[in-house]
């Protein structure tokens, strides 16, 4: 297996949103000018902000610097000692998006690999490890819903539309730390795929197994380092047990260079088969959905929205590429009206162009899929970072190529999903399924930093 670097410090942005306050707030300047020069600073340096430390509180900062592979080799040490007080049932979860990775490095199919990172997880002291693509059949179906229900409301609710997706935590810290109130109220409440397995193994996971949530310490592995910085939200934190619900995040890279510090061969590995939360399961093996690598909120919701407010059957997707291949837009017309429009921003380059459209009034979306890193998850730094920083694009091509061969399932047919509706949640729209599946996101600008046109037609 190659080597792979991991988790560099950077050098802090000169334009990060709490530098650029800093400094102002040091030199007394408090113009609408400054204010300005500094918000579109931001815009221009934002794809440096999230790869670097500048606009994280110390507390943050230390939070997320926990999150290594010292942190889970301390919790396997632990276990191995008598005190059982401090032993914890160590719970991993693969998100689909970093399956293809170890599919290339393994020199396997997608099930294959699968099966061996679960034997050597397993071989070092793991308990469970679980595929998150159930969790995020979850988070696609509750987006569809409240879709539907925002454009059903559309002509009396001001935020009801666009409706921005919500999976993204390099795209929240945006919408959060820089454009504030203009497009927080836009966003999807649904909780993201990460977060949704978070509640499932620190919630009906746990009762069970008879555990309490603090007795799990629950691993994601992700492709994405910004995933670090959303399971160390104050939300998904429970302060009377204190635990998260999502203890630590690992990168591709960061599993792929345990594997390397045990000196395993994949050869020598024994496959095992991923668990699933009732136990044993007639499942038909690794499935994804539709999309290209990032879940495909964009096309479920459009169908679904086809269907439900329109009463017609999308079967194929048609993307018109408008800036490059990470600006796109679908739309449904009928007798040439144009009934639904949305669009696909990969990237700070095309969401600063979104950005740009909004303060002139020229969304013309209901609803926009938003992900931070160019060419989508797969694309994470956790795992597709070449030379120079930049995204190794063959690496990229073989991870799709992987991707793209699961079979594909639908999350409304998934009958694991169904059950736990019932079983976990008490029904769709139940109050336990709201505080599981549902958060809400939050302005952390300054009130004079918010320099958008308020009173932009969506």
């Amino acid at each position: 297996m190659s080597e792979v670097s991991i988790g560099r410090k950077k050098e802090k942005c000169e334009n990060c949103t709490k530098q650029c306050n800093k400094k102002q707030s040091e030199e007394g300047i408090n113009s609408l000018c400054t204010h300005l020069i500094n918000w579109f600073a931001s815009v221009v340096c934002v794809c440096a902000c999230l790869s670097c430390d500048g606009c994280l509180s110390e507390d943050e900062g230390q939070r997320i610097s926990q999150q290594n592979l010292e942190e889970i080799n301390h919790v396997l040490a632990l276990n191995k000692k008598c005190d059982t007080s401090k032993h914890k049932i160590l719970v991993v979860s693969v998100c689909p998006q970093s399956l293809p990775f170890f599919a290339i490095k393994f020199q396997l199919d997608v099930p294959a690999a699968a099966k061996k990172l679960c034997g050597f997880l397993k071989s070092v002291g793991v308990h469970y490890v679980f595929d998150t693509t159930v969790a995020a059949s979850f988070s696609i179906l509750e987006s569809q819903r409240e879709f539907v229900q925002r454009y059903r409301c559309k002509h009396h609710d001001s935020n009801a539309m666009p409706m921005f997706t919500s999976s993204c935590p390099g795209w929240i810290r945006y919408a959060e730390r820089v454009l504030g109130s203009l497009v927080t109220p836009h966003i999807c409440t649904a909780r993201s795929p990460q977060q949704i397995m978070g509640s499932l193994v620190k919630d009906f996971f746990a009762r069970q197994q008879k555990l309490t949530p603090d007795q799990i310490f629950h691993v994601v592995v992700a492709p994405c380092f910004d995933k670090k910085l959303e399971a160390v939200r104050e939300e998904f934190y429970n302060s009377i047990l204190e635990t998260r619900d999502v203890d630590c995040v690992l990168t591709s890279g960061e599993i792929l260079h345990l594997m390397e510090q045990s000196k395993v061969a994949v050869e020598e590995v024994d496959s095992a088969p991923l668990d699933h939360v009732f136990g044993e399961t007639t499942d038909p093996g690794m499935t994804r959905h539709e999309g290209c690598g990032s879940e495909g909120f964009l096309e479920h919701i459009f169908k679904h929205a086809a269907k439900e407010l329109f009463g017609l059957d999308v079967q194929e997707i048609v993307y018109k590429t408008l800036r490059n291949r990470d600006f796109q837009e679908v739309a449904l017309e009928r007798d040439g009206e144009t009934l639904l429009q949305f669009a696909a921003v990969y990237g700070f380059r095309n969401i600063q162009t979104l950005v740009h459209r909004m303060k002139k009034g020229k969304v013309p979306y209901q609803l926009v899929e938003v992900l931070s890193c160019p060419g989508g998850c797969l694309s994470g730094r956790g795992q597709a970072e070449g030379e120079g920083g930049r995204p190794d694009r063959t690496l990229v091509q073989q991870m799709e190529e992987h991707y793209s061969s699961l079979p594909v399932r639908l999350p409304d047919t998934n009958p694991e999903v169904q059950r736990l509706y019932q079983d976990w949640l008490d029904g769709h729209d139940s109050p336990h399924a709201q505080q599981c599946l549902h958060t809400q996101y939050k302005n952390h600008t300054q009130p004079s930093s918010q320099i958008l046109n308020s009173d932009i037609q969506w």
